[in-house]
């Protein structure tokens, strides 16, 4: 039996446990472990891609378990986080019984998550770019941000709750956008037509050295910046 060939849907299993366990720490409001968790599930999806090409390892099955997982670990983990937010903030907003709702506006992200999957899965055009924000960068995103968040839940909690479901809405309404998006897969190391992908390596690693989990958000935004100043080029190449 050729063990080889499971190696990739293992590490998407690992990649589905740590969205598991994102989506619990986020619900007790453990905020820096969530984003942990949801940091550890893009690795392993990267990783079962990796090996699945290195091992010449694909299958039928491993393409189905990785949108689960990605569904799983970037849709529902990163709605919890937000859902955690908004049920600290929401009590206070003049909906009267109504307040108890405002939470579950959270799972906008898990809804599009899964519209971009399913669209991703049956989309021939996003084999060399992407089409819309990619899921994990999303989840990356808020998890990132989440941290920086907290502490400003009682602040104003009626502007907070009303500014964090429209930021939600307008990033997932990036999932399913027909902005193109470069991909990070560099074919070779040379520096001409891999510029854009170099700065942003660099400048990620520089806001995550001096922000912390919160560079991660920043070199989120750089990525969608770039890939709008560049869709032409993008979509030229695609």
């Amino acid at each position: 039996m050729s063990f080889h060939k499971h190696i990739p849907n293992f590490i998407t299993c690992l990649s589905l446990l740590s969205g598991c366990v994102a989506s619990v720490m986020a619900l007790e409001g453990r905020f820096q472990l969530a984003a942990t968790g949801i940091l550890a599930a893009s690795v392993f999806d990267f990783l079962d891609g990796f090996f699945a090409r290195l091992l010449h390892a694909y299958s039928p099955i491993g393409k189905e378990l990785d949108s689960l997982s990605d569904m799983v670990a970037f849709g529902v983990a990163p709605s919890l986080i937000i859902f955690s937010l908004l049920r600290e903030a929401s009590p206070a907003l003049p909906l009267g019984a109504m307040n108890i709702a405002v939470p579950f506006l959270a799972f906008i992200i898990a809804v599009f998550s899964g519209l971009r999957l399913a669209k991703f899965n049956i989309d021939d055009r996003q084999t060399s770019c992407f089409l819309g924000l990619p899921v994990p960068a999303h989840a990356l995103f808020w998890a990132s941000l989440a941290n920086a968040l907290h502490p400003l839940v009682h602040a104003n909690e009626v502007l907070f709750s009303i500014l964090l479901i429209l930021s939600v809405t307008l990033t997932s309404l990036l999932l399913v956008s027909e902005i193109p998006m470069f991909s990070l897969k560099i074919k070779s190391l040379i520096w001409k037509g891999n510029e854009v992908r170099y700065l942003l390596m660099i400048s990620s690693a520089g806001f995550i050295s001096f922000f912390g989990f919160l560079g991660i958000a920043a070199a989120i935004l750089l990525y969608v910046l770039l890939s709008v100043l560049t869709s032409k080029k993008i979509f030229d190449h695609a």
